[in-house]
């Protein structure tokens, strides 16, 4: 991997948001002000790596001293902390519409995924705030938490669209319907279970495997599989009501639902689709069981529960950003530095994935069987974040910092006349008062 150096990955990072881009949307959000006294690139680099430092990094004091670090300049703790607004977030959220797009990283998924646009995984995590934020109000009284909703794109390993609300909202509602459905196939958990959406996305040529709920249990209309000897017949009958009775390796049906009224339509429509099950003794009941409307003659009921469990990755992810980054550390009492610390998460993923696409480019290149596991990458980039951080400071035309400088001014004390433990006690013996 000697082709990837320094400088290869500082010129990638910094053509991921380059210079002229951050400065206009800046500008645009009025947060370049005359004095030019902090660098709004670096203001954002160090946002979005400093992120994966985490722990006290975390902190405006924290993303300061990051800065100062990377830049070798001094800043006015209040002159930093004043940049943290509305504006910056609503940069942020510019800058991470324009990456999504930019970045994927190469699948090496199974050739069934072939047929698919792009296979899409839906899901939201709850993020617990530590202290009340009325904007995020929480179920508990007195409480607060964030929903973060993600749709990740398992083709490409890339988060194509995400929302931010409190934790009352539900995530089925922030599951948008339409053209955009066309093609793709969307693995789905019991909290977007709703046959009204399994309809849209079918009826706007879209595919779906979802989780079957147990409450749902619709009425199957014909067996797809044949099965010999006294099998238990199923046409006819609510799927949970005899599917504890089976013993067969497969389930495979058509079942009818009927849509409600919605709207103020009266209209009653029955929709068909498949219920498939995969023998498992530690589930429920005994079967995994999944709702799709993927044709019986493509895909047997294996091969759906294969696919299926690619809707892991989004999980994989969520555990990433709160195990790796700490996503759910934030001591804070305004709602903005929340939603800036939230995009700068999500900023960098997607930094941390443009840096590995290089990386997995790089070894099919030259033939080399490199396997980068996801939460190994993300440790290995959060120990090195601040290392990337000079690195792009240096592509700026900054000068490498001035370490003592930097530990002088950040560890002497602020005010001369507060005594130290020891002063205090020393003044305290010698009969003085510890002022």
């Amino acid at each position: 991997m000697d082709d990837l150096s320094s400088e290869a990955i500082r010129s990638l990072l910094t053509s991921l948001f380059p210079s002229q881009m951050v400065e206009d949307l800046a500008r645009e959000r009025e947060i370049v002000i005359r004095d030019r006294k902090i660098d709004v690139r670096m203001l954002v680099w160090t946002l979005v790596v400093g992120f994966a430092v985490g722990g006290e990094a975390r902190s405006i004091a924290g993303y300061r001293r990051a800065y100062e670090a990377a830049t070798d300049h001094s800043v006015y703790p209040s002159s930093f902390y004043d940049r943290f607004t509305e504006e910056l977030a609503t940069l942020l959220r510019d800058l991470l519409d324009h990456a999504v797009e930019e970045v994927a990283v190469p699948h090496t998924l199974t050739p069934a995924f072939e047929q698919f646009r792009d296979v899409i995984a839906d899901d939201a995590t709850i993020v617990r705030l530590c202290r009340f934020l009325s904007e995020f109000k929480a179920t508990h009284e007195n409480k607060s938490g964030l929903t973060l909703y993600l749709v990740h794109n398992v083709t490409e390993q890339s988060v194509i669209s995400d929302g931010i609300t409190d934790e009352t909202t539900h995530e089925s509602t922030l599951f948008e319907t339409g053209s955009w459905l066309s093609g793709r196939l969307f693995l789905l958990d019991r909290g977007f279970f709703k046959f009204r959406r399994f309809a849209l996305i079918d009826e706007n040529d879209g595919f779906f495997v979802s989780r079957l709920k147990a409450s749902s249990n619709p009425v199957v209309t014909e067996e797809l599989q044949e099965w010999p000897g006294r099998a238990i017949p199923l046409e006819g009958v609510r799927i949970y009501d005899v599917v504890g009775d089976l013993y067969r390796e497969h389930i495979d049906v058509e079942v009818s639902f009927q849509r409600r009224v919605y709207n103020g339509v009266k209209s009653w429509d029955t929709k068909q689709l498949r219920v498939v099950g995969v023998r498992d003794e530690d589930a429920d009941d005994g079967y995994r069981l999944y709702i799709t409307n993927l044709p019986h003659d493509e895909f047997d009921p294996d091969e759906i529960s294969t696919l299926y469990r690619a809707r892991w990755v989004v999980e994989l992810l969520f555990r990433e950003l709160k195990s790796r980054y700490s996503l759910d550390e934030f001591e804070t009492e305004k709602a903005h530095i929340v939603k800036i610390q939230v995009v700068a998460a999500l900023l960098t993923l997607v930094v941390s994935r443009a840096i590995l696409r290089e990386f997995m480019d790089s070894a099919e290149e030259q033939d080399e069987e490199c396997v980068f596991p996801t939460e190994r990458w993300a440790a290995t980039f959060r120990s090195l974040a601040q290392l990337i951080l000079q690195e792009i400071a240096a592509g700026y035309g900054y000068p490498p910092p001035n370490l003592g400088e930097i530990l002088y001014q950040e560890a002497r004390q602020p005010s001369p006349s507060r005594l130290t433990l020891l002063e205090e006690v020393n003044a305290g013996l010698c009969g003085g008062s510890p002022a």
